[in-house]
């Protein structure tokens, strides 16, 4: 499991946009998100850097929580 604090993540359509961005990385990932605390956390086989990467692409900064 990765958990990501997501601090531009501001809103429902923001949220949509990390959550198919994650899904882009693995489909079949588990994805919990809460925009209050702007926290995402992925349940995937894939490497945390992956995810890193595609919600930089998406326009987002994830930073992976240890």
């Amino acid at each position: 499991m990765h958990n990501f604090q997501v601090n531009d993540m501001t809103c429902g359509h923001c949220a949509s946009t990390v959550e198919k961005a994650v899904k882009s990385v693995d489909a079949a990932a588990q994805v919990k998100i809460d925009v209050n605390t702007r926290k995402v956390e992925i349940q995937s086989e894939k490497p945390a850097d992956a995810f890193v990467a595609a919600i930089g692409e998406a326009g987002y900064t994830g930073e992976l929580q240890v």
